[in-house]
């Protein structure tokens, strides 16, 4: 066997397992949503519950897409042809963009899942007490 053909071989293996890992993170995400989707949608009835879960799954996605977008870029590494390497440009522009944009999701929600907490706690009444000190 040549030192090429060692090279190609190596590569797609290397390719299936980081293809594998990218599919699983994507996998893993989808499946522990749906699971939190049943119970929070069982114990709360508002909408409002739902929004963690869509962060936590686009954080999933993104880091699928990343394991993807890599495995593409390690399938073009060894001998690309011009043909490869403009797959390689589409690919990574539409794997980019989604990551863009799953990532000014995540960021917005973020944002208003902690404005809500804020005004939660600002909510909340004091606990009754002398000021915190110890109770006689």
């Amino acid at each position: 066997m040549s030192l090429d053909e060692l090279l190609r071989h190596g590569d797609a293996v290397v390719v299936g397992v980081v293809e594998t890992i990218g599919a699983t993170v994507i996998v893993v995400g989808a499946l522990w949503a749906a699971l939190r989707i049943v119970v929070e949608g069982l114990r709360h009835r508002s909408a409002a519950v739902f929004t963690p879960i869509r962060l936590s799954l686009g954080r999933f996605l993104t880091l699928g897409l990343e394991f993807q977008l890599a495995a593409d870029i390690l399938r073009t590494a060894v001998s690309p042809t011009f043909a490869q390497l403009g797959q390689l440009a589409a690919i990574a522009t539409i794997r980019t963009a989604l990551n863009v944009v799953l990532r000014r999701e995540i960021a917005r929600e973020q944002r208003q899942v902690d404005a809500g907490d804020r005004t939660h706690s600002e909510r909340q009444p004091a606990p009754a007490g002398n000021g915190g000190g110890p109770s006689r």
